[in-house]
């Protein structure tokens, strides 16, 4: 480790007790630690959080309320999501996953780089005001990623692959599902019920697809795992900014 980082990792022990970081710790130790073979590609998995898929994403007091504010937006969500996307499609951009750059996949973000795109809020007014009260303003976003609807046009295929960590969870807000579309997540394919939320650890290898006749949307948002606690929370951004600072991404 850097300096940066065993100087913020001894002010959060310092604050929070001498264990609190011990789970990130453990996650950088050479050995590393076990994991599903279906995880075999992350980056980082930090011990101790259920190593489950699939959630119920009403299971957790912390993002229930997030849960039901989406579903209960989905409506105006929808109408605002179909008026952006035939008025205003130079908001959308080609998806750059980590792994490569999809021109069918497209992506209007309303969180990025660490904070709330602001363009966003002429574009999708009502999403990104309840995404700024339930997910950022209380601190359940993981300000390491981002939320953005994300839209797959017909024909398109997400290929096999995990996601660098388990530490956050990802939700999708199912915005406008058309027949034919799925994801698969270590194994298991569910389909999108509209309206509704799909809660899964993206450390897992998940892909998705959209065989239908129009473009399928969802509404994802990238949360810090429920089975974190707040100083580790604290020490992953100081250790993933840092690392990102040191290749030069920021």
């Amino acid at each position: 480790m850097t300096p940066e980082i065993e100087n913020a990792f001894a002010a959060i022990r310092a604050e929070f007790g001498a264990e609190s970081v011990r789970r990130v710790e453990q996650m950088l130790e050479p050995s590393g630690s076990e994991r599903h073979p279906l995880q075999k590609s992350a980056k980082w998995i930090m011990p101790g959080l259920s190593p489950t898929p699939w959630h119920d994403p009403y299971a957790y007091a912390e993002l229930a309320p997030v849960v039901h504010e989406l579903e209960t937006s989905h409506q105006a969500i929808k109408e605002e999501l179909n008026v952006a996307w035939s008025a205003r499609r130079e908001a959308f951009s080609d998806y750059e996953h980590y792994l490569t750059r999809q021109d069918n996949w497209q992506a209007l973000y309303l969180f990025r780089e660490g904070g709330l795109t602001e363009e966003s809020a002429a574009t999708v007014p009502i999403a990104y005001q309840v995404l700024k009260d339930v997910a950022v303003d209380t601190r359940k976003i993981c300000p390491l990623l981002e939320c953005h609807f994300s839209t797959l046009l017909p024909g398109a295929v997400i290929e096999p692959h995990c996601d660098l960590w388990n530490f956050s969870i990802n939700l999708h807000l199912a915005v406008d599902i058309p027949d034919g579309c799925s994801i698969t997540v270590a194994g298991e394919t569910r389909s999108w019920e509209e309206g509704k939320c799909l809660l899964f650890d993206y450390s897992f290898e998940h892909e998705a697809r959209n065989t239908g006749t129009r473009p399928r949307t969802c509404l994802l948002i990238d949360l810090w795992h429920p089975e974190t606690t707040v100083p580790e929370r604290r020490a992953l951004v100081a250790l993933i900014t840092e690392i990102r600072r040191l290749m030069g991404e920021d």
